[in-house]
C-alpha cells in the first residue's frame, strides 16, 4: 500500500523529518511544503538524506513554498507542484500521512 507522506515543519526544528524518512516504504512519496523546504537547501545533512533515498521513492515539493524561501535549485529528482498538482497527487496514493 503506497503512503504520500506530507511534510510541513522545518527538518531542523524537530525529528518529524527523520521519522518519516524511517518509515518510508518503497511505493511511498514525500511532499515538502512550508518550512519543511528548507530540507532542500544545498550541503545540508536533509538534503543529502533526500538524495540518497531509493529512486522508487518519490520526492515533491510545493513550488511556492520553494519561492518564497529562496531555496534556488533543488536536487532533479524533486518534481516541484502548484496546488492543483498537490490536490492530484494525493489522488495517487493509497493513503495520505501528515505528518503535523
Amino acid at each position: 500500500m503506497s503512503t504520500l507522506h506530507l511534510l510541513s515543519h522545518s527538518p531542523f526544528g524537530d525529528d518529524r523529518f527523520d521519522s518519516c524518512l524511517r518509515l518510508l516504504g518503497n511505493e511511498d512519496a514525500i511532499l515538502l511544503s512550508g518550512e519543511a523546504v528548507q530540507a532542500l537547501r544545498a550541503s545540508t545533512h536533509p538534503r543529502q538524506c533526500l538524495e540518497q533515498l531509493p529512486e522508487g521513492i518519490a520526492l515533491f515539493a510545493l513550488e511556492e513554498d520553494v519561492v518564497a524561501r529562496a531555496i534556488g535549485s533543488p536536487p532533479t529528482r524533486i518534481k516541484l507542484l502548484d496546488y492543483p498538482g498537490f490536490v492530484t497527487l494525493c489522488v495517487q496514493y493509497d493513503k495520505v500521512n501528515s505528518w503535523l
